[in-house]
């Protein structure tokens, strides 16, 4: 099922994935990824969301919750993105689930379109 936002500037946004705590759209005319998470609307391009992905794949939470001295909020900063996320551990299994069904949803999303096309021709 795909659903459409449209934004006031009249942009069509798809949804790509969504989970009770964020959504991740896509925009075909801005070419980029809107991830509504935490509070805010972030836009990224490709590469910085798997950068986003590859940074909260990094963070270790079982050893974050063995670590007693370890603080509960986690840091996520993305080199060469304009965006900080400042989040606690139960928001980055949150932002960690959002992420991996949006690249699941890409994912398919590319074994159909491939399948399709090569039915066609």
């Amino acid at each position: 099922m795909v659903t459409t936002l449209t934004t006031p500037q009249t942009n069509t946004w798809a949804d790509v994935f969504a989970t009770a705590k964020g959504a991740v759209y896509q925009s075909d005319a801005d070419r980029c990824w809107y991830v509504d998470f935490a509070g805010k609307v972030a836009k990224f391009d490709y590469r910085c969301l798997l950068k986003l992905k590859k940074a909260v794949y990094n963070v270790n939470i079982e050893a974050k919750l063995l670590n007693v001295k370890d603080p509960d909020v986690e840091i996520i900063f993305i080199c060469a993105c304009d965006h900080t996320y400042i989040l606690t551990l139960l928001q980055i299994i949150a932002l960690k689930e959002l992420l991996e069904g949006t690249f699941v949803m890409l994912q398919l999303n590319s074994i159909l379109q491939d399948r399709l096309y090569r039915i066609a021709v």
